[in-house]
């Protein structure tokens, strides 16, 4: 498994953790990227708009709102998308077996 497979699993892990009341969630660090070139990272792969948006079980309606800028992704939006960037076979194969 890649490096970042195993922090998104850590991180899947600490979530559950702080919404079973498990863990304190004021001793956790929020990252929230900043702004990301959606349509640079979907042509980068190669892949269409609505092939983009299959794979990453994205509305390809809010797909074409982000490249066109009339809407900005969200927090989780973003952070997905930078995880698409830097381990795109990673999320794919991960969003595949929930999906199943």
């Amino acid at each position: 498994m890649s490096k970042l497979g195993k922090r998104l699993i850590k991180a899947a892990e600490e979530g559950l953790a702080i919404a079973r009341g498990e863990a304190d969630p004021s001793t956790y660090h929020l990252h929230i990227p900043p702004a990301i070139d959606t349509r640079a990272i979907r042509k980068s792969l190669k892949l269409t708009q609505q092939q983009f948006a299959t794979r990453y079980h994205i509305p390809v309606a809010t797909l074409r709102d982000w490249e066109q800028g009339r809407r900005v992704p969200d927090a989780p939006a973003r952070a997905l998308i930078a995880a698409i960037r830097e381990e795109p076979e990673v999320i794919r194969r991960a969003l595949k077996r929930t999906a199943a």
